[in-house]
């Protein structure tokens, strides 16, 4: 299925400039007009310095890893909408009654459920700089998101698309291990645990997840094309003048770290690096390896800048 928009509020950041393309990357955008700011009632909570982010991306694209990224260097919290369920249905809240008596009779919670969800959380966030993992899936949930945002003038400010090839992550989700707790995710290929087996942080069992193998992943990019591709073609288009749509693209977490991490840095100079961050960052950047990368980060993001027509594959 192809998408084509005449504007749409989204770049495209690529590791280098002729980064390798297929038709089977998931839904990406060329570089778009700039950034849109909000200037609905409080310039000081729609200036697009507060980060509401939203990430994307297929399954095994690195999502996970790259948030765990951003909440260990940044000020930021990280919302996952499983635990937020868990915690209502924990505490027996009306709405936690209400999910744990529709998963008891093994159906899917209705999208204003979930939103009820989610938005119990948001709204004692105020000001606070967040990514939220897990919601919206679907072009009816992001409808219902913004809705409720907008009404609270709290509007998303930053959506992210992680374009990996499909063929890429087939390749390596047999590598692939996870501490279940944290959500920590290594990979034997490019990211080993300091110990075959065992998590970095806690020293505990490294297991693998069940629907790791080719049939399932199939089944799964599948699903992720069915539901999410709608999903950020709203995001990139007109309609959408508040969030801007990144799409960032490489092989591995580590290509697209940098290029995150500079978005972040350019577009949202008020999210704080935590202390223990800056210390680390301070005897990285001695390393002139460190320091060339990061000098190209803030590079390619420069050159991402500028109007262009924005062209979706599917």
């Amino acid at each position: 299925m192809n998408f084509l928009f005449a504007r749409a509020p989204s770049i495209r950041i690529a590791p280098t400039a002729t980064a390798r393309r297929s038709i089977s990357h998931s839904v990406s955008v060329s570089k778009a007009l700039p950034f849109y700011l909000n200037t609905l009632r409080s310039a000081e909570q729609n200036d697009g310095k507060v980060l509401r982010m939203l990430m994307f991306g297929k399954p095994g694209a690195g999502k996970g890893t790259l948030s765990a990224r951003l909440v260990k260097k940044y000020d930021i919290l990280s919302l996952s909408t499983g635990d937020l369920l868990r915690q209502h249905i924990a505490e027996r809240t009306e709405v936690g009654r209400q999910a744990e008596e529709i998963v008891a009779q093994g159906s899917l919670l209705p999208d204003d459920v979930m939103l009820k969800v989610v938005a119990s959380k948001l709204e004692l966030l105020n000001n606070r700089h967040w990514i939220l993992d897990g919601f919206p899936r679907t072009l009816g949930q992001g409808k219902l998101l913004d809705a409720h945002l907008q009404n609270q003038n709290a509007p998303l400010s930053l959506v992210v698309n992680l374009d990996v090839a499909d063929n890429v992550i087939l390749s390596r989700i047999s590598d692939r291990w996870v501490h279940l707790p944290s959500g920590r995710v290594y990979n034997m290929s490019y990211n080993r645990p300091k110990v075959d087996g065992f998590d970095d942080e806690t020293g505990e069992p490294l297991t693998r997840r069940p629907d790791d193998n080719p049939e399932i992943f199939s089944r799964r990019l599948k699903q992720f094309y069915d539901s999410t591709s709608p999903l950020l073609a709203y995001y990139a288009s007109p309609v959408n003048k508040l969030a801007r749509l990144i799409t960032l693209q490489g092989e591995t977490s580590d290509e697209i770290w940098p290029q995150l991490d500079a978005v972040v840095r350019r577009s949202f100079p008020g999210v704080r690096e935590r202390v223990s961050s800056i210390s680390q960052r301070r005897y990285s950047l001695s390393d002139p390896f460190a320091m060339e990368q990061e000098k190209r980060a803030i590079k390619r993001g420069a050159a991402s800048d500028g109007p262009n027509p924005s062209k979706f594959l599917n």
